[in-house]
């Protein structure tokens, strides 16, 4: 949002006052507290009939510092807030005073304030500033309606660039971009979002959460390109400086505050197929769904049931639509026994045709209007109304319908929709309406996350969600929702996932061949290579199937070949996800959170790193034409063994058979035995790829093992002309081997 009109005047009907100064400061052993007029304090006459502003700085975690801007401190407290884990301590923060400067450290970043001098805040590190709150970073305006709005600003260094908030389909790098946290469902080819996170990081060392679960406006060098502006109406205004200094530590430590990423089951890394949405299904189409896949030997790990499982009219109902699916329990027992899981389309709406409906609008357990009447509309589904999650009898309700699927023998949930919530009501626990409008897509999924847990156990819980806030990466998986099926909608959702995984999610997926429309054959083809080289994969689309010989018999050896190879890759997918567990690093990571020292790599947005050591680059064309840019190195292209050097740019031409997916340097990737499904003993049959290794170097590669543990760990080195390789922990009994690729005839492998 926008306050001023150019550099001197402010907009029609607003007014605003910024922090000047500092007319007082209590200083105590980890906080500081300062009082910042308005404006110039010549005399005692000037303390009169002007504001003056509460500013709060603490602590809450090492390298990270909370401030917190206050005018009218009455306000009654209305919930939703964000989870915040604080250190049992209370904080790291450590407070100096040194004659008029007051600083307050928390491992390497520090804040400093003189408080004789006109209004700055400084963050500081490694004897450099990272920004600063200047003139106008602290303050609020009023406008013509008369609301409140607290405002802040942050400066923006030279070639300063930021990421983040959120999934976003709009260019990967944020400056000069308005950016409104606010969901909606508006598709992947806009500037709205299903995923608003108000957390971005820079190209400088740094990130800002701010804490406000409502909505948070954003003006990112654009009313002031020397800044990045955020502002929230309300009284008050809190955000967290988070200090890296590299991308992934800045993601490892706001993680640490909002929630790591959990770990999602082995099974749910293979191929998931769906019966697509408004196309006509029943038993026989997916049991011809399943024979298809079997007949042509491409594994299949989770069928996917979308909405029509339910009679129309009557979303949610959580009832098997009987003339279509007669015998739900046979049906669900009979494909699992061919080794698949189920997934089952859910929404946390209740049409008013539903039988649900007359049940909770009597319980109580539908959102309500202020003077009591159940919220309704007809967008999406008739007479609809919202489940009020603010209710924990509504929130048993629901998990008990969900409960009676999961005993049939559904596995997991997608999670669709939470994005359109109205304001216009009371919620049951007396929530602020526009702090929920965000919130409650956290609500929700967590609900039917913790009921997984609890149904299936721990690891075994694994959602596929459309919306989500901060915080939502604790339940994964999430998916880029509705795109077209072009080569363009590819390229978008490609975007709004790296923007999701610098935003401290772990796990994306999308719908392979686009949701909206029918792919070409081309579009297919390479839709599936992108997808089969995500953390998860889904065949689904709208009103057409996502079956992939109704796109001819290369797309079925295509989609064949690609699946296996992600199937031998899992060791060290799972691997990746480990680290998005225990890091919040995510599987899919935009070229910046890899290589932050190589400026080449700050705005690419048409290639990603997969893991720590494979670059992927989509082919976004029709004949196959790509250019991606390959860092500092000679990589090796993990599918034809040929050498790319850099740091350049280069320019190919694929078959479908191939794409740009190349190994770093010097790594090693450990490749499964076996490629009929995600789920075996990684380290059985293991085998090490060793990549141009570099002499000297020493490399540790970890195997999982399916529970989240390490089955084995493999050391690699180079001396000279020898690389040895040498096994350690229970799972080397088991027989492994090693390959080496890219280095120089002479070099010799020594195993041990």
């Amino acid at each position: 949002m926008k306050f001023t009109d150019g550099y001197w005047l402010m907009r029609p009907g607003i007014t605003a006052a910024y922090a000047a100064s500092v007319a007082d400061a209590a200083v105590e052993e980890d906080r500081i507290t300062l009082y910042a007029p308005v404006k110039e304090v010549r005399h005692r006459g000037d303390t009169l009939n002007s504001p003056l502003l509460t500013i709060e700085c603490w602590s809450p975690a090492e390298g990270v510092i909370g401030v917190r801007y206050t005018h009218h401190g009455g306000k009654a407290p209305r919930g939703p807030e964000f989870g915040i884990t604080r250190e049992p301590d209370g904080g790291s923060g450590k407070t100096v005073r040194d004659g008029s400067v007051v600083e307050l450290t928390a491992g390497e970043l520090s804040l400093r304030v003189d408080i004789a001098a006109p209004w700055q805040l400084d963050f500081t590190a490694a004897g450099r500033t990272l920004t600063s709150v200047g003139e106008r970073g602290t303050g609020f305006a009023t406008d013509a309606e008369g609301r409140h709005f607290m405002t802040g600003q942050l400066s923006l260094g030279v070639g300063e660039l930021i990421y983040g908030l959120g999934e976003r389909f709009t260019p990967l790098v944020k400056n000069g971009q308005t950016v409104d946290i606010w969901q909606a469902d508006g598709g992947t080819s806009s500037e709205q979002a299903y995923k608003n996170i108000p957390f971005h990081l820079t190209n400088r060392g740094y990130g800002v959460f701010v804490n406000h679960p409502g909505k948070v406006s954003y003006e990112i060098g654009t009313e002031s390109v020397g800044q990045v502006q955020f502002s929230v109406e309300d009284q008050s205004l809190e955000f967290f400086v988070i200090h890296g200094p590299t991308p992934k530590e800045i993601l490892s430590r706001y993680t640490a505050l909002t929630g790591r990423p959990a770990l999602p089951p082995a099974w749910s890394f293979g191929l998931w197929l769906s019966t697509s949405f408004t196309t006509d299904y029943d038993e026989a189409t997916v049991n011809r769904f399943v024979q298809g896949m079997t007949d042509r030997e491409i594994p299949l790990s989770v069928f996917h049931f979308d909405c029509f499982w339910m009679r129309e009219y009557q979303w949610s109902d959580f009832t098997w639509d009987p003339d279509v699916f007669p015998d739900p329990e046979g049906m669900l027992a009979r494909l699992k026994e061919q080794g698949l899981r189920i997934c089952a389309w859910i929404n946390p709406y209740i049409a008013q045709k539903s039988p649900l409906f007359a049940e909770g609008m009597r319980e109580g357990y539908l959102l309500k209007r202020p003077n009591g009447d159940v919220w309704q509309w007809d967008l999406w589904q008739p007479g609809m109304a919202l489940v009020d999650f603010t209710n924990p009898a509504a929130r048993d309700w629901y998990t008990g319908k969900l409960r009676g699927l999961l005993r049939q023998g559904v596995d997991c949930f997608k999670t669709d929709f939470g994005e359109r919530v109205p304001v216009d009501v009371a919620w049951h626990d007396g929530s602020d309406p526009e702090r929920m409008h965000n919130y409650y897509a956290q609500v929700y999924n967590q609900v039917v996350f913790d009921l997984l847990r609890e149904e299936r156990g721990e690891g075994e819980a694994v959602l596929f969600a459309r919306s989500a806030t901060s915080g939502g990466q604790q339940f994964p998986v999430h998916w880029g929702g509705d795109c077209e099926s072009t080569f363009g909608a590819m390229a978008e959702s490609l975007r709004g996932g790296l923007s999701l995984g610098l935003s401290g999610f772990g796990f994306w997926s999308h719908d392979i061949g686009g949701f909206e429309g029918t792919p070409t054959p081309a579009v297919f083809k390479r839709w599936v290579q992108f997808g089969l080289l995500s953390s998860h994969s889904r065949l689904h689309g709208s009103k057409s199937y996502r079956v992939p010989w109704d796109y001819g018999d290369e797309a079925v050896a295509v989609t064949r070949d690609f699946t296996r190879l992600k199937h031998r890759l899992v060791p060290y997918l799972y691997r990746a996800a480990l680290q998005a567990r225990d890091h919040g690093t995510p599987v899919m990571r935009a070229m910046v959170l890899e290589f932050p020292d190589d400026p080449a790599c700050h705005q690419l947005d048409r290639q990603y790193m997969l893991g720590d050591d494979l670059l992927v680059a989509p082919v976004f064309t029709e004949d196959g034409t790509v250019d991606y840019y390959v860092p500092e190195g000679t990589w090796t292209h993990l599918l034809t063994g040929e050498p790319v050097t850099g740091p350049r740019w280069h320019r190919e031409t694929h078959g479908f058979d191939t794409l740009p997916l190349l190994a770093r340097p010097g790594s090693v990737i450990p490749f499964g035995a076996s490629d009929e499904g995600p789920e075996y003993d990684w380290a059985d049959g293991i085998t090490l790829r060793v990549y141009a290794p570099v002499d000297g170097a020493e490399v540790l590669t970890a195997v999982p093992s399916p529970d989240g543990g390490i089955a084995a760990v493999f050391r690699t080195t180079r001396t000279g002309d020898v690389v040895r390789v040498e096994a350690e922990g229970e799972g080397t009994a088991k027989p492994w081997q090693v390959q080496l690729i890219g280095a120089d005839e002479a070099v010799s492998v020594v195993t041990g």
